[in-house]
């Protein structure tokens, strides 16, 4: 009997995140922060063997488009068009920020935050997707009022970010191993194109035009 099941692949964060789905049903979720690109493929046969599918069941995949870790949005990216490029499957794509704000108890009052380098942030704050200094990220979460941060280990590290988040009472929820299954609502609300650019919002640009 056919089976139509849908394949998420993140890897714009720390290492591989991959989740199979039949509808609502979770048949395997793996989440490998040591993973890089390269252990996409053996991530993928072990996945389909505990969920006990085969790569002609999956009808649909879902890939994080950045921004994110460089090697890993291009490998991620590439794997994934790669398996829908015969036509046998739809590709999907989903900006990260918009996809960990998912997470968030309300899209309006949650922002992601994820460092980009050294006192500098991708911040997603609506419709915005930003890369910004700490000082000026703060201000513009003050200003749209948000009460609730996504955001990664880097974030919950900074001092100004904490002294932030306390003084406002924000909740915070960590973003670095959270499974990927809300991804699967972007399925409803996004496009099916195979050809999927890396969002890497380019911070090496903007350094560039700073000198």
């Amino acid at each position: 009997m056919s089976r139509s099941l849908d394949l998420v692949v993140d890897a714009s964060r720390h290492g591989i995140a991959l989740g199979i789905y039949d509808g609502d049903a979770t048949l395997c979720e793996a989440n490998e922060p040591d993973f890089r690109g390269e252990g996409l493929g053996a991530l993928l046969d072990s996945s389909l063997e505990k969920a006990g599918a085969a790569l002609t069941d999956v009808k649909r995949v879902l890939t994080t488009l950045g921004p994110g870790s460089f090697t890993g949005l291009r490998t991620g990216i590439a794997f994934c068009q790669g398996l829908c490029f015969s036509g046998a499957r739809n590709l999907y794509g989903i900006s990260t920020l918009a996809a960990l704000r998912s997470f968030g108890a309300s899209a309006a009052d949650t922002c992601v935050l994820l460092r980009a380098r050294p006192g500098f942030w991708y911040l997603g704050l609506g419709a915005e997707e930003l890369f910004i200094s700490t000082e000026d990220a703060l201000a513009k979460i003050a200003a749209a009022g948000s009460s609730e941060f996504v955001c990664d280990a880097f974030a919950l590290k900074d001092e100004l970010i904490v002294e932030y988040v306390r003084a406002h009472s924000v909740k915070t929820v960590a973003a670095d191993a959270l499974p990927v299954k809300p991804f699967t609502a972007f399925f409803k609300t996004v496009r099916p194109s195979l050809t999927q650019k890396a969002n890497y919002i380019q911070p090496s640009y903007y350094e560039r035009v700073k000198k």
